[in-house]
């Protein structure tokens, strides 16, 4: 979007002059030569800044300033003039003009001067649009202040008024859709439909017709057309969740759709085109699917324009205390209760559990607790699941992921001193109950057998991880949920590498 100036000068020479001055600043200049054109252009355009002459043939410029502070949405304003005091400089400067300059005005001065004002006319918009979203807790619909959530919520401010894709990462239950809604909420579309689709959710032989929608009679059941997402969300953002989850197939057709913004219902012969900002989502590692052949690289590089990972609840300080005060606010409304706040004990064990999934079992938790208790207050007695999760050691994960070896090769005789992964010496947990040395008693499984340091020959990663994770499965008595929450990873994922192995044995 091109910068607009409003030059206030009556000399015409002098008013060439200065748009010729700021030719190379790349602004749009209009040019008007009386306080009743100024004041009529201005109420006819949003200029971002008014050089403003004080001297006019029908009034003075002072007065114009002073009418342009009276405005809802205002200019910058620099003011101009040939006899410049210092009593006309403190009133100026008091009605709100950013500079003040004196005649006869060199290009470099004026080139300066104006992008000076700009620059603080954008900070002035930046800051305006941040406060507009800005909640008391949090932004937009997203509860939390912690250092972790600040950075996402400044990412989003940015890449808001970008029509480049986004891009968002994190673990389930982090609240993904919620910061694709504060994404389009924050943007020039927000008018327009925000329209999400669950690609994991969605049957293979029906997504495409989900996306683009179909003509009647394009399949058995089709009585009638019908707009897909794509559609629907013209003139808006279209968010795909899950995104890793969509068919390879169907891929290369969605990467044609944001290349070009057209596409064909299923079954349909006419092409339709469509403006949608897209972002997506998903809860594994995209590049890794790039690389296991699950997703299309091309299409990566598509949509990771812009890219925003949401932490865990566990990385985020004490913003759980925060989002389960607003959710206690919110369920207890719905259920028709009353809710007056949370005791300390029952805030320290919200705080040290571990929440391995997140924001959507914090929820869960909560409502559990609104519809089975009738009390004002809310205490630690009143989360038993939560206490016998804890008491047994499912607080808070803290196990480091194991790093990768190098490739297998022949290495000298001399070999370094092997320790284990967590010891019990190891300041990684402020918890109980939170290391997989804290969950047996010590034994023999992880011993020079599986030690990658004791033997000659380096072994692949896949069999080091694949025996360091079977070795803390075997410590959590065989729950993988467990061993995974430790772990740091989804159970998802040790499923997914247990049927792995089986195929490389």
């Amino acid at each position: 979007m091109s910068v607009s100036v409003l030059i206030v000068e009556d000399t015409r020479s002098l008013a060439a002059l200065y748009e010729n001055y700021l030719i190379p600043t790349g602004v749009k200049t209009t040019t008007v030569g009386s306080a009743e054109e100024a004041r009529n252009a201005i109420s006819q355009s949003n200029f971002d800044l008014v050089l403003l002459d004080v001297m006019l043939p029908d009034g003075n410029g002072i007065d114009v300033l002073a009418w342009i502070n009276t405005l809802p949405i205002k200019p910058q304003v620099i003011v101009v003039t040939a006899h410049g005091t210092k009593e006309l400089i403190v009133e100026s400067m008091q009605l709100g003009a950013v500079d003040f300059v004196e005649k006869p005005i060199e290009a470099d001065r004026l080139r300066v001067t104006v992008n000076n004002a700009l620059k603080i006319k954008r900070l002035e918009k930046k800051v305006a649009g941040y406060s507009t979203h800005r909640t008391e807790n949090g932004f937009c619909n997203m509860v939390g202040q912690s250092p972790a959530m600040e950075s996402v919520y400044q990412i989003i401010q940015n890449a808001a008024p970008s029509k480049a894709s986004v891009f968002i990462t994190g673990e389930s239950g982090t609240g993904k859709e919620l910061c694709a809604e504060a994404i389009h909420q924050c943007s020039d579309r927000k008018n327009g439909n925000f329209v999400a689709l669950n690609c994991a959710a969605i049957p293979k032989d029906l997504i495409e017709s989900e996306i683009f929608g179909h003509v009647k009679g394009a399949f058995t059941g089709a009585t009638s057309s019908r707009d897909g997402a794509a559609g629907q969300a013209n003139g808006g953002t279209l968010f795909f969740d899950e995104i890793c989850e969509m068919d390879i197939n169907l891929q290369s057709k969605l990467l044609r759709f944001i290349q070009t913004g057209s596409f064909q219902k299923v079954g349909g012969e006419k092409l339709e085109q469509v403006n949608v900002r897209f972002v997506c989502a998903t809860n594994r590692d995209p590049w890794e699917e790039v690389i296991k052949g699950n997703f299309r690289e091309d299409l990566y590089y598509r949509l990771h324009v812009v890219p925003i990972h949401l932490p865990p609840l566990r990385q985020r300080d004490d913003d759980v205390v925060a989002i389960a005060d607003a959710l206690f606010r919110k369920i207890s409304n719905e259920e028709g209760k009353v809710y007056k706040g949370l005791t300390s004990g029952a805030e320290a064990l919200i705080r040290n559990f571990g929440w391995p999934g997140n924001v959507r079992q914090l929820e869960n938790t909560i409502r559990n607790v609104v519809v089975l208790n009738q009390s004002e207050f809310i205490d630690e007695t009143m989360f038993p699941l939560l206490r016998d999760k804890a008491d047994s050691g499912q607080a808070a994960p803290v196990i480091p992921p194991v790093s990768a070896p190098p490739q297998p090769q022949t290495v000298p005789s001399a070999q370094p001193s092997y320790q284990q992964p967590v010891s019990q010496s190891s300041p990684v947990s402020n918890h109980s109950h939170n290391s997989l040395s804290d969950t047996a008693s010590p034994t023999n499984e992880f011993d020079e057998v599986d030690n990658p340091f004791a033997q000659q020959q380096v072994q692949a990663m896949w069999i080091i991880e694949k025996r360091y994770i079977e070795h803390a499965i075997g410590l959590c008595n065989g729950n993988v949920s467990r061993a995974a929450g430790l772990l740091e990873i989804n159970p998802s994922t040790i499923y997914r590498k247990m049927k792995e192995w089986g195929k490389s044995a």
